[in-house]
């Protein structure tokens, strides 16, 4: 017998296709439903209160309609804010996604890495108990960019994006005290992963760029090992909370990703 239980991405927007993607390659045969709540983007720029409100209350939701084997919170300000809640929350596996610190602290030689994530995930405590526990011999730097979301979201859309626009997020990180010596970069925001060429073209030297994406997909496929699929699983689903009028460019970028069924909460 198949199981058709899909797994349950769910993001502020586009950026956890930057999860999806690996996944897929390992489990190509996984039903998705990707969720999207763009009725409550961007989550960078809101508070610690109303995301841990509203994360748990969505998931609960989504999880009541779609009974998933799976869910994971494909978005580092939502994790690294109400992981906690929402696994208290679910009787079901619950996978988050947090800043690749440690695996940026082991390969880097300068012993000096930068983080790149929203305003409200580069400020968490969490991050600092990552620095702390993986990173405890490396200069840590932190920039938050909401402009940067802005432009991942603008690129899978297809529109153009300026190349000033990627210099001066960059700047923002390696312009501050002991930059200089940053030779690791942490994008610590799934949305980032998206525009990672685009960053390293406005990077003013070579820069190693490091995310979790691979490392949450074999996360996935060891919590689903054994499991049944569907031999021909249906068309992956995207699912916005709010309704709007989707754009041609964002159809096309998602159905890139096997999100073909686009409906709204």
């Amino acid at each position: 017998m198949s199981d058709d239980r899909p797994l349950l991405f769910f993001d502020s927007g586009v950026g956890g296709l930057s999860v999806l993607a690996p996944t897929r390659r390992l489990l190509p045969r996984a039903p998705i439903v990707y969720a999207a709540d763009n009725g409550g983007f961007p989550y960078g720029t809101k508070s610690e209160a109303e995301i841990a409100a509203r994360v748990p209350a969505l998931l609960g939701r989504l999880v009541e309609r779609y009974n998933p084997r799976l869910v994971v919170i494909a978005c580092n300000t939502a994790s690294t804010i109400a992981l906690g809640a929402v696994r208290a929350a679910l009787d079901l596996p619950v996978v988050g996604t947090v800043p690749a610190i440690k695996p940026a602290a082991e390969q880097s030689r300068t012993r000096a890495i930068g983080v790149l994530g929203t305003n409200a995930t580069v400020r968490q405590p969490y991050v600092d108990d990552l620095s702390a526990r993986f990173a405890g011999d490396c200069l840590v730097l932190r920039h938050g960019s909401a402009r940067l979301v802005e432009l991942a979201e603008a690129k899978l859309r297809g529109e153009p994006t300026a190349a000033a626009d990627y210099a001066e997020v960059m700047a923002g990180l390696v312009d501050q005290p002991g930059g200089d010596r940053i030779d690791t970069v942490v994008l610590a925001c799934t949305h980032f992963p998206l525009v990672e060429a685009e960053l390293a073209a406005a990077s003013p030297r070579p820069l190693a760029f490091v995310h979790g994406g691979d490392g949450i997909a074999r996360r996935i496929a060891h919590l689903t090992e054994g499991q049944e699929w569907p031999q021909s699983p249906p068309p992956g689903i995207a699912l916005f909370t709010a309704p709007f009028e989707v754009p041609a460019g964002l159809v096309a970028g998602l159905a890139a990703h096997g999100l073909e069924d686009i409906r709204f909460l």
